[in-house]
């Protein structure tokens, strides 16, 4: 085993851009909207883009490989998670995605947690997240009345901030950022507001499933800890993922969790992932602002190399 990368999944959008032209060379004509990176889902699979595994599809890799891949306490029946990096030049719509239980019953897929870590931001940028002190009859009667932006809670976000958006919660990227996302395996979205465009919304399910207790928290002002060559702060750690923010300056030390995989995702600088796989070889792979690599549970002991910050995201099991 090795650390492992995937072919970039891209995703036209029409409130897409191209802005991943600042960090990427590979992308495809059109509004681009979201590459995802690490998935293997129905409407996305990931193809091995190094190495040994090159050319095999996600889930062919983990038809051969599952445990020393996925770890010994990860279910092999469906990948839990999706690393994606989404780009808006115009706003998305006002959405919320269902648990478990709602998505499982209505949709046949997983629930939607996921978070938000904001890679770059134009001034004045803003997301949406959470509403204002409004009742589940004070939103519908705004959605009747158009009068929805009302009841958002709309901030101003920079470089850095971080959001987790828990099913349940109302939210919307708007115009000008670049956003590292991390969720569960799962595609389901409710649409309850689309600024007049013609698409379908879904109001009734969308209100079936929103929780207006929940509230906005910004991630990023969690405790940082330094150490010789790096620091780290843990950002969230829920029931479905982890996620860990490492500044590194020197170097970070690591080793594989046998009953996990881990991934990195670099949000900023550049890097390497260097050690010695189980067969003695030596392996070096490069890891820069906006690659994700997958750490299989059996890798070993590895060191990242560089000046980068890279948030390290891992299924709760």
């Amino acid at each position: 085993m090795y650390p492992i990368r995937f072919e970039n999944l891209y995703y036209e959008k029409i409130w897409g851009g191209r802005d991943f032209e600042s960090f990427r060379s590979n992308m495809p004509e059109g509004e681009i909207g979201e590459t995802w990176d690490i998935a293997c889902h129905p409407n996305g699979t990931g193809i091995v883009a190094n190495g040994e595994f090159k050319g095999t599809s996600f889930d062919k890799l983990i038809e051969k490989h599952g445990i020393d891949l996925l770890g010994n306490k990860v279910s092999m029946e469906k990948f839990p998670l999706l690393i994606k990096l989404i780009n808006s030049k115009e706003k998305l719509s006002v959405q919320v995605h269902p648990g478990d239980e709602y998505a499982a019953k209505y949709e046949g897929d997983y629930g939607k947690t996921e978070a938000w870590y904001v890679m770059d931001a134009k001034p004045g940028a803003s997301l949406i997240v959470g509403t204002k002190d409004c009742t589940k009859e004070e939103f519908e009667e705004a959605i009747k009345n158009n009068t929805v932006e009302e009841c958002l809670n709309k901030i101003e976000v920079k470089k850095g901030d971080c959001f987790l958006i828990n099913s349940g919660l109302v939210h919307a990227i708007c115009e000008g950022v670049i956003i590292a996302e991390i969720q569960q395996n799962s595609d389901v979205t409710y649409r309850v507001y689309d600024y007049g465009r013609p698409r379908e919304i879904h109001v009734e399910k969308a209100l079936d499933v929103i929780n207006f207790d929940l509230q906005c928290e910004n991630l990023s002002k969690r405790e940082k800890v330094a150490f010789d060559g790096y620091s780290y702060s843990l950002l969230c750690k829920n029931e479905y993922f982890g996620i860990e923010k490492l500044s590194i300056t020197k170097e970070y030390k690591d080793k594989g969790n046998e009953e996990n995989f881990d991934m990195y995702t670099c949000v900023e600088g550049y890097g390497h992932i260097k050690g010695i796989d189980r067969n003695g070889n030596e392996y070096s792979e490069e890891i820069k602002m906006g690659d994700s690599i997958l750490i299989p549970a059996t890798l070993g002991e590895y060191t990242i190399i560089g000046e980068l910050k890279v948030l390290k995201s891992y299924p709760i099991v």
